[in-house]
This record gives C-alpha cells, structure tokens and sequence, in this order.
C-alpha cells in the first residue's frame, strides 16, 4: 500500500494502477518477492527496471489512446514516470526503492534494539496520536519519512488506503476511525469541488488567486490552472464566522485529526470535508471515492465533460449558472 500511495499519481491513474499490478506479478514470477523481501528489489534491480520498462512500453500501447481521447492531447505524450522523463533508473529507485526501505529499515532498528515486532510496519503506522498525523510522519519523520519521494497528497492517500479502502487498521478508536484523515485533494477531487461550488463556498475567487491555487494563464495552453495542493493551510474566512460550523471544526480537529489542543481560531479548507461529515454514516474514504468517479467519469478535465449525465448536476454551480467554473478553468 505504501508503494501504490507513492507511485498513484500522473495523468492517467488507470495506468499508473496497471503498471504495479503488471510489474509486482512479473517480479514474483521470477522469484523476486519485494514486498516479502525488499532487498530483493535492489539485489536484482536489472531484472526490476527491464520489468518495469517492459510493462510500461505495453501499457502505453493499450492506454495512449484511450488517455488522450478523454484529455485532448497526442498519445504520444503518455508517460506514466513521474519526472516526465524516460530514465527509469531514477524512477525505479526513487519511487519504488524507498518506500520498499521503511520496513527493512523498521526490522533492522527493531532488532538492534534486541525487540520484537511480528509486523513493524504496521506497529509504527499505528503508534501515532492519529491517522492524520500518521500520513504527515510517512513524508517527514526524520528517520523513516518518504521525504520527497512522497506528497502530502499520497501521504493522506495511503491513510485511505489503510482505513477505508482495505480497512485493516487494528485501531478502533475515533482517530483511525473514518474520518481521521484529510481528503487526499487530487485533481479529480479538486476539479470536481472547484465545478460544483464547494471551494467557493469557503473563500473568495480573489482568495485564491492570492493563495496561487488558481494560476491565471499557467495551464495547457495558457488555460487558468488549478493547483489543488496549494489549498493546504489556506484559512477560510466565510466559514470561520459560524459559530456552529466552527464547534463541529473543533470536534474534528481534537477529537479525530488530532492536530490541535486548544481551540482554533481559523478553518482549514481541506479540513471542511471531515465537519461536513460529521455524525453522518459516510467518511472521507466514501467522499474521496466519489469524487474520483464524478471526476474521471463525468467531470473531465476540459470544457466538454458529461454534465448532462452527471448524478450530481443538480448540485453544480458550473452546471447551473456558472458555466466558467467549467469552461475556463483546468486541473
């Protein structure tokens, strides 16, 4: 899970998913069984990259196609390497070699120590106050953080990864619970919340110029872009004047992010989701899912996405009266 967070990014996230499942089942084909022995991943990193070529080469033949289609563009821009580049050395030990470090370096740590640990991933993930928290760790810890290797986007990705989607946290208190998490904020998720109205809600379009969220002019073709990870930090105003909103942001900061210990002041925007969730069945992993559905099935990233068949087009500002929102603006 680990490594699906870090590798789970790019254009065309249906490829990115192929290329692990392809290469993971390739190397144990050949014995090398590098989420049973990572060392194996560097022991025989010929064999590693030339899969990892190989099953590139043949994913882009299925997929670029289809990707360009769906995004405008030439198929033979698909590159599933994060860097955009075509060097898979510095992708291969980068982003599938560090990840596959953190239990290795666990096990050694542990076992220096003259301990024992049956899964010391797993005990280390869940020794923090929260799953927020967990997901900053995985990028910062000093020892064992990703560093750059991992966004906070993926770091909040594999929070879902472990709570929602596989649910095999062993916590079963509220801050590994559903909604002790923030929102990943990919483009889908950030496309679809800009469309809809729901940034919108929380603060001014000026607010986020300001913010560098939206970038006028820097997108494909000198369209306005939107740098979701930018939100991360921004305080939202509008939102912060209800007492009411503001009581329930306290609950969820103290009591499941666990990121605060007194009252704060301000709302956090990528923290509005989990208020808004508040003592209702559904959690972020739920919110999260939909959003990516809405956004890779219907909400395209360019000015002509299914809006008549969307489910959610009676909820949509750029549907309803804003079609700006969806015309000029790209994720």
């Amino acid at each position: 899970m680990l490594v699906s967070a870090v590798l789970d990014q790019g254009p065309d996230l249906e490829g990115v998913r192929l290329l692990l499942k392809n290469v993971v089942n390739s190397l144990y084909e050949k014995e090398v069984r590098i989420f049973h022995k990572p060392l194996d991943f560097f022991k025989e990193l010929g064999i590693s990259v030339d899969e990892i070529l190989v099953k590139h080469k043949g994913i882009k033949e299925i997929r670029s196609k289809i990707w360009a289609k769906e995004n405008k563009t030439n198929p033979n821009k698909y590159n599933l390497f994060t860097d955009r580049t075509n060097q898979v050395l510095g992708y291969a030990v980068y982003r599938w070699g560090v990840p596959l470090c953190v239990p290795y370096l666990l096990e050694k740590d542990i076992t220096k120590r003259g301990e024992n640990a049956v899964e010391p991933l797993v005990e280390y993930i869940e020794s923090w106050d929260s799953a927020e928290i967990m997901s900053q760790q995985v990028k910062d810890n000093e020892r064992y953080g990703l560093g750059k290797a991992i966004g906070d986007k993926a770091g909040h990705l594999f929070a879902k990864l472990y709570i929602h989607t596989f649910g095999i946290a062993r916590r079963k208190d509220s801050a590994f619970g559903p909604l002790s998490y923030e929102l990943p904020f990919d483009s889908n998720a950030g496309r679809v919340l800009f469309r809809t109205g729901f940034l919108l809600n929380c603060a001014e379009l000026d607010d986020y110029e300001k913010w560098e969220v939206i970038q006028r002019g820097k997108g494909k073709g000198g369209e306005n872009y939107i740098r979701v990870t930018n939100i991360r930090g921004k305080k939202s105003s509008i939102l912060s004047l209800s007492k009411k909103i503001m009581d329930a942001y306290v609950k969820v900061c103290v009591e499941y992010l666990k990121v605060r210990k007194r009252r704060p002041s301000s709302i956090e925007i990528q923290q509005v989701p989990n208020i808004l969730l508040l003592d209702t069945e559904y959690g972020i992993g739920d919110l999260d899912d939909g959003l990516i559905h809405i956004g890779t099935n219907f909400c395209y990233n360019h000015n002509n996405p299914r809006c008549e068949e969307c489910p959610i087009k009676n909820f949509c500002l750029g549907y309803n009266e804003r079609k700006d929102l969806i015309l000029d603006y790209r994720t």
